[in-house]
């Protein structure tokens, strides 16, 4: 086990950590890389590894700088597909295969990013062990975000406590791990259950799993910061009856 940004996670694929440098460690914010392969019809290239988060499981992409020799291009979008991470890039000069590039995140909007997941599964914590009730959706962007459950009632003094929960939870200090575990134990596990970890498919084993200790467990692939004090501050801005059995919760980092 290990926290995001310090140390290789227990139980980490060694392509992995070698090649989506965002699953080991969530603070890498420049690193150098090899061009693997470009499609100039579509403006965008692949590298042989890569810090930029490419999008999913509701949280967006990466956005910053490639850099080469004689060139840099802004990175505008990046996105996994046919089992590679592409990286689109703004303008015609793209680099070729084998080019040597200087990647660089955009730190302020990926941290934030980092807080606002980590705030959403705080959320999600509060609610299972306030309600015993897990989580069916959500969504969010740098900054603000939201979750739907399967509450009977919504009103907004439900949102005001929840904020004061979340608060709480927050200034507790939660260390948050990262892991990666076999699936016969994750099917075994209650808390990745109570996720939904058993409608992920099959072959994707080990998986990755986020963990606020004493709060949350979760099967995650996204990016997170350290400690629930790191969050910040969170307000609830707005709380949504979406049909029957389905409430909304939408929150705010400051």
């Amino acid at each position: 086990m290990a926290v995001p940004g310090r140390r290789t996670p227990q139980g980490a694929p060694a392509v992995l950590a070698e090649t989506e440098l965002f699953s080991v460690d969530a603070y890498v914010r420049d690193f150098e890389a090899v061009v693997d392969q470009v499609d100039r019809e579509e403006g965008r290239v692949a590298l042989r590894r890569t810090a930029f988060y490419p999008g999913g499981g509701g949280q967006p992409h990466d956005i910053g700088t490639l850099a080469w020799d004689g060139g840099q291009a802004q990175v505008s979008r990046v996105r996994r597909q046919d089992g590679r991470i592409w990286h689109w890039l703004d303008g015609d000069d793209l680099p070729d295969v084998g080019t040597e590039v200087d990647a660089e995140l955009d730190w302020q909007r990926r941290h934030l990013t980092m807080r606002t997941h980590t705030a959403l599964h705080i959320l999600c914590g509060v609610i299972w062990a306030d309600h015993g009730i897990p989580v069916t959706g959500g969504n969010m962007e740098p900054g603000s975000g939201r979750l739907d459950f399967p509450l009977p009632s919504m009103s907004a003094e439900f949102g005001r406590r929840v904020e004061a929960r979340i608060n709480e939870e927050i200034a507790a200090a939660h260390e948050i791990l990262v892991e990666f575990v076999g699936r016969e134990v994750a099917d075994e596990d209650h808390a990745l259950i109570r996720t939904a970890a058993n409608l992920i498919p099959r072959e994707i084993d080990p998986l990755r799993v986020i963990d606020i200790v004493g709060l949350d467990k979760q099967a995650d692939g996204g990016t997170h910061v350290l400690s629930t004090a790191e969050v910040g501050k969170v307000t609830v801005t707005g709380t949504e009856s979406k049909g029957k059995g389905n409430k909304r919760v939408r929150l705010l980092v400051t």
